[in-house]
């Protein structure tokens, strides 16, 4: 009995110093809170600031966080970015030489602050700073070196230094916004791709980058205790971002925040506060963020096909009439459309009508302008081209829009509008149709012809044979456009003739290329650039197989595919006109003389991933590529891949596509089935792209070329399964710092391209599963050898 007394007795001495210690900020080893009702913190010294876990409200998901204990909103100021929200039960503690180890209801680590040293204690500063400290009094670790939205009063942003917006106000994944203070000094506001953390074009910026004296270029951001907030520049001098404050932090709380709409923003709030006090703006920068889109296509304040209004400093997002948010709790989100867009061969146009919005434009999504043309040309125009979802028009031009809109805002201009293409019965009443389709009342043409008739026998005879003559011309032209042996193909792609291409390639003069399927030459048709692919070896009575692949290519439409705007067939010629690539192949862009980075590599395999899984699960017709290699990887201007030749393989004999792969007998892109007796599936594609995934990774290519490189075998696929399997990726990415930093999406994406390159077809994912794969959606497990049963080369 005295011994069960002395141990309630020690516990009770040790709960007691514990809290006592938390009182005065301070966090001992082994100290924990868990994630459950009935907070449970850590406080500082003064009890402004808290840290444990914040419920989101209205969900059973916890934030680890720092937050104002004391004000009734208990804003969030701080939260671990790769693992924001976690669910109930989940644990924080700190241990030694491990720091905070934060790990959900099963006792797996979720994230921690990494501290290697031995941990004397933690401490939650009255400046709202989580800081480690070793037992020789070093800090070890602090929260205000890893913001997340928000930076307080004595916080400093180094160089490299980045906080990013939330993605909404009650979801804490990062947001399509981000604030650095650039490797030069440049501190930068600026949009940011969520899917692959890729930035664009900044929409504010300090200019405190001065490459011609380094002196005068920025070195820190500094917010000090006074709530003052300037660039401290290399020589000393500041360049003031806020005004002077007359609000003293002793009596008003500071933050600076990252709000999710893209706005930094400067706010005040009472120490004291009095019944019903909120926070108050004192100052913000939102930069030119619905006007500029700085030639990038996914610099933007809103959603795909929302709109931009700059109202007041803040940006405004609306979904136009025709489209709702996709997440209503995300207002500057994606918008979807209330209908269901079709393009299908042989739809009819009796169905479609078209909504007006005055003063917007999508400035990013137009793919052909028409001009000089009638309003009501225009109209005819978007209705007759399947891909055509809006048309802005300005009393002279006609822009021609593409799904998904981008960049949408408000425009000033009062004679601009945007005709939006929508159709009948899919929408909701109260949305007013502006250009209803014009029906002919028989009754009343019957009433007019009958008074004409009888007014005098000369004009009734000449009406008659004008009447005739017009429904013969009529009749007429229906029968020949729907005469199956036209040579048109019905699509809204430009037929051009040999000639016409003749001269936009000035003779075929610039050659960008050549591929199993032909040559591309660049060309110039009006003001726009092209690539013009010269086919060969078709089918000798292929005008019909030619007319119905064009045909099936033209129906295929995503951003990760290589767009066809044009064809030719006249006589023996037959030529495909393409978008034009500026940045080439991702053969060169991979094995050049400088080794990308690893941001840009797997942004590059997403989109390869994402439009293979369009062409064998979203297009009406399923289209296996066949020929999947970085020569037939294309980029644009801003480095997003695109499939090129998709749908080619059909154009030509099927031996010719099979033996045109550059790499015969090998295990480099054909998958085995093709030398066997089996049948060929979208699984030869999953292959390829699984050998490819490898190369982007390694920027190696899949079969070795130099002899003098010992570390690397000869078949990419087998030399990857040996350094995943002895553990040596580092090697694999040829020591890539910013790979092996990211070393859990490099373990992933090694492992799905090894799934991918599994002779055993049915092991092989689809794409769609890869997809979930590389984002993490779903858990990749081990993968098996690659071939352990099958032989490395077959005999020619």
């Amino acid at each position: 009995m005295a011994l069960i007394i002395y141990f309630i007795l020690l516990t009770s001495l040790q709960t007691c110093s514990v809290l006592a210690q938390q009182r005065n900020g301070s966090v001992p080893v082994g100290a924990s809170l868990t994630a459950q009702d009935g907070v449970e913190q850590w406080l500082s010294p003064s009890g402004d600031f808290a840290f444990g876990f914040k419920q989101i409200q209205g969900e059973d998901y916890f934030v680890l966080s720092i937050w104002y204990a004391k004000i009734p909103d208990q804003t969030i100021i701080w939260y671990p970015q790769t693992t924001p929200t976690v669910s109930r039960g989940s644990k924080v503690e700190l241990i030694n030489r491990r720091g905070l180890v934060l790990s959900d209801p099963q006792g797996r680590e979720l994230w921690s602050s990494r501290s290697f040293s031995d941990v004397a204690y933690g401490v939650l500063n009255d400046t709202g700073n989580f800081v480690i400290v070793d037992n020789n009094s070093n800090n070890i670790w602090e929260s205000f070196g890893y913001p997340a939205d928000t930076i307080l009063p004595t916080q400093v942003l180094e160089i490299g230094g980045v906080i990013n917006s939330k993605l909404s106000q009650t979801n804490f994944s990062r947001g399509r916004f981000q604030l650095q203070l650039q490797q030069g000094g440049n501190l930068v506001l600026q949009s940011r791709d969520i899917a692959f953390d890729f930035t664009y074009a900044p929409y504010y910026e300090t200019q405190t980058n001065d490459p011609s004296n380094s002196s005068n270029s920025g070195s820190q951001l500094i917010f000090d205790a006074t709530g003052y907030m300037y660039i401290l520049r290399r020589n000393g001098q500041r360049l003031e971002l806020t005004f002077s404050i007359t609000f003293s932090t002793e009596k008003y709380y500071h933050r600076c925040t990252l709000d999710s709409d893209g706005v930094l923003t400067l706010y005040i709030h009472p120490t004291n506060p009095p019944q019903n006090a909120s926070w108050e703006i004192i100052w913000s920068q939102s930069g030119n963020l619905c006007s500029h889109v700085g030639g990038q296509a996914d610099s933007k304040a809103c959603g795909f096909n929302n709109v931009c209004n700059l109202k007041t400093d803040r940006p405004n997002c609306e979904c136009p009439q025709g489209f709702s948010l996709q997440d209503p709790n995300d207002p500057n989100g994606d918008c979807k459309l209330d209908f269901t867009p079709r393009c299908d061969e042989g739809e009819s146009n009796e169905d479609i009508d078209f909504i007006e919005l005055n003063n917007v434009n999508w400035p990013m999504a137009d793919y052909m302008r028409i001009s000089p043309i009638e309003e009501q040309d225009c109209i005819n125009n978007c209705k007759e081209d399947c891909f055509c979802a809006v048309a802005i028009y300005n009393n002279i031009d006609c822009w021609k829009k593409q799904l998904p809109l981008l960049n949408g805002r408000r425009e000033t201009s009062e004679i601009s509008k945007a005709l939006v293409k929508v159709r009948k019965g899919e929408l909701p009443p109260d949305i007013p149709i502006k250009y209803p389709r014009e029906k002919k009342d028989n009754k009343t043409l019957m009433t007019i012809i009958s008074a004409l008739l009888g007014s005098s026998v000369f004009v009734n005879v000449m009406l008659i044979g004008v009447i005739c003559l017009g429904f013969f011309m009529n009749n007429r032209k229906k029968a020949k456009k729907h005469d199956p042996s036209n040579k048109v193909v019905h699509t809204n792609l430009l037929h051009f003739t040999y000639q016409e291409l003749v001269e936009a390639t000035n003779m075929f003069k610039e050659e960008l290329g050549k591929g199993a399927f032909g040559i591309v030459y660049r060309g110039v048709i009006g003001t726009n650039t092209v690539a013009v692919k010269k086919l060969d070896r078709v089918f000798d009575d292929g005008e019909k197989e030619f007319q119905a692949e064009v045909n099936a290519i033209a129906r295929t439409h995503h951003k990760n595919l290589v767009q066809l705007l044009g064809y030719c067939d006249e006589g023996e010629q037959r030529l495909l006109v393409y978008e034009y690539m500026s940045n080439g192949t991702l053969a060169n862009f991979l094995f050049g003389d400088s080794r990308p980075s690893w941001k840009h590599r797997s942004n590059i395999a997403f989109g390869i991933a994402k439009g293979l899984s369009y062409l064998h699960e979203e297009c009406s017709t399923q289209v296996i590529h066949c020929d999947i290699k970085p020569q037939n990887i294309l980029l644009d201007e801003y480095y997003n891949a695109k499939i090129s030749d998709f749908g080619l393989a059909k154009l030509l004999m099927m031996n010719e596509s099979r033996t045109n792969t550059g790499i015969r007998g090998t295990k480099g892109y054909v998958a085995p089935e093709w030398f066997r007796n089996t049948p060929v599936t979208i699984k030869v594609d999953v292959y390829s792209f699984g050998v490819l995934l490898l190369e982007i990774i390694s920027c190696r290519k899949s079969v070795k070329e130099n002899e003098s490189d010992v570390e690397y075998g000869a078949i990419l696929t087998d030399w990857a399964w040996d350094c995943y399997e002895e553990r040596n990726l580092d090697v694999f990415v040829d020591n890539d710092l910013e790979a092996i930093v990211d070393y859990k999406k490099l373990t992933t994406f090694v492992m799905v391209g090894l799934w991918c390159v599994q002779e055993n077809p049915s092991l092989r994912p689809t794409m769609r599963k890869v997809i979930q794969m590389l984002e993490g959606v779903i858990e990749v497990s081990e993968p098996p050898c690659p071939s352990p049963f099958s032989i490395t080369s077959i005999d020619e």
